[in-house]
């Protein structure tokens, strides 16, 4: 029975250890033929560079094909093909399929319907589960440790599904929380009430200032315009936060700063060549990432 990864939650402590560890032997080694014979769709129903081109290449790297379309226009869902029917009819061709789609819970309906796995490339404002995996990778990596960590997250946290997905997935390490963002972009309640539950302690402010400096991960992100319905609210909140390398004198030595990409103006280039600046290595982590990520649905390994 194959294992679709369409939420972070799908994932038990063990398994997201196990994907890290995985990540590290693959980081070692890339190139294999781990997927020989293997045919990978990814279909994505919304732009991306990253997420896209790493799960590409992480395919290509292991020996395996790459079926599929970047951009929507192309297919047939032009046409009114409804997702179910694309899925089925993908599944005849692909021994497994990534999938970005704009609504949300659209991977978790995918997942429902077909015959073969589908690993969730971002669903909406909902879930982005192999971004927090090497999240979760380049927070190992830097800081030695997942446990008992001080996470600044800055910016898009209502409809940040980077954001979403990390707070899940850090709740099994004993994290400490600060959340920053305009009261337009605060965290939602659901993850208020899940840190409550899970009692992991958070703080919330609308001032980046020094908020960080006693912070071993800031964790940027970009105010998204793709989903405001209201582009006057965007406008008053889309430079909110801009993040300057004289802004970095006094945090911890260990600071590392981590952001999704892309980014648009809420971190200067200036902070680009600052030791603390993690972004560009974090997507590198990706490929990595997406590697064991498709190699464990389709049960090639543990």
């Amino acid at each position: 029975m194959h294992k679709s990864l369409v939420s972070i939650t799908d994932y038990s402590k063990q398994e997201i250890l196990s994907i890290l560890e995985s990540a590290r032997d693959f980081e070692a080694n890339p190139n294999r033929k781990t997927l020989d014979g293997k045919v990978i769709a990814t279909l994505f129903f919304e732009p991306s560079t990253r997420t896209r081109l790493s799960f590409e290449t992480a395919v290509v790297r292991l020996g395996g094909s790459i079926i599929g379309f970047s951009d929507a226009a192309t297919s047939s869902s032009v046409k009114g093909e409804t997702l179910n029917d694309t899925i089925h009819m993908v599944s005849c061709y692909a021994d497994a399929i990534v999938m970005r789609h704009p609504l949300e819970g659209a991977a978790r309906y995918a997942a429902e319907v077909s015959p073969v796995p589908i690993v969730n490339a971002g669903d909406g404002a909902n879930q982005h589960p192999s971004q927090t995996l090497l999240d979760l990778y380049s927070i190992l990596k830097t800081q030695g440790t997942l446990e008992n960590l001080t996470i600044c997250m800055v910016g898009d946290l209502k409809y940040g599904r980077t954001v979403h997905s990390l707070i899940q997935a850090m709740s099994h390490f004993n994290p400490t929380f600060k959340f920053i963002a305009p009261d337009e972009l605060r965290l939602p309640e659901e993850y208020r009430v899940f840190c409550r539950q899970k009692g992991i302690p958070f703080t919330e402010s609308r001032e980046l200032n020094d908020n960080f400096n006693d912070a071993d991960i800031l964790y940027m992100t970009r105010v998204q315009k793709e989903r405001f319905l209201d582009q006057i609210e965007y406008e008053r909140v889309k430079n909110v936060y801009t993040l300057c390398n004289d802004m970095l004198a006094a945090s911890k030595s260990n600071l590392k700063i981590l952001h999704p990409l892309p980014r648009v103006n809420e971190i200067s280039m200036d902070v680009d060549k600052n030791e603390k600046a993690y972004y560009f290595q974090q997507a590198q982590n990706g490929l990595y990432v997406r590697q064991a990520i498709v190699s464990k649905v389709l049960g090639l390994i543990e």
